[in-house]
């Protein structure tokens, strides 16, 4: 069975609260903090209703997966991507089918790329995202590897000086 991919709202607010609650203890999320796991944190994506996209994957009335795009409410053209896939369905598919709805999200809105950081010792991670066609710059942003892909070929652009093109994105 596939889990369902939704858009959050304030109707998924319990099952957000339960999965941050496992994203904070996960010590393979150690490297994912692209903002606290926090119940408050939970409630502001639960009732945000700007630009960016924040995503659930639902199996079964239990969220699996977290995934977002955000970066256009600052302003940024391009996107940055981030996923958490739970433990128990990790390996399944489920995190490059995240990813394959987070790019269509953003080709939709009229990105052209889509931008992700990923620690370099998250090897799964990254060999998946290069998989998919990013391409990861050798200098460490903060520590992260940063990868990008053009969406608009399935091939990723080149970095130029450690920025993508001529865009900015966000940090």
């Amino acid at each position: 069975m596939k889990p369902e991919i939704v858009r959050i709202g304030p109707e998924h607010l319990a099952m957000l609260i339960e999965l941050f609650d496992r994203i904070a203890v996960d010590p393979e999320a150690r490297h994912f903090h692209p903002h606290p796991f926090t119940p408050l944190q939970a409630e502001i994506r639960a009732v945000y209703l700007g630009p960016d996209i924040y995503s659930l994957m639902v199996l079964r009335g239990r969220a699996t997966g977290y995934g977002f795009l955000r970066g256009w409410e600052e302003g940024y053209a391009i996107p940055s991507l981030g996923i958490y896939i739970a433990k128990e369905r990790r390996g399944t598919g489920d995190a490059r089918r995240l990813m394959n709805h987070l790019h269509e999200v953003a080709r939709l809105r009229g990105a052209s790329h889509v931008r992700l950081k990923v620690h370099p010792d998250n090897i799964r991670a990254k060999r998946l995202y290069e998989r998919i066609g990013y391409q990861f710059h050798s200098a460490l942003d903060r520590g992260q590897c940063v990868g990008l892909l053009d969406l608009r070929s399935g091939r990723s652009i080149e970095f130029v000086h450690g920025r993508a093109g001529p865009k900015s994105y966000p940090g």
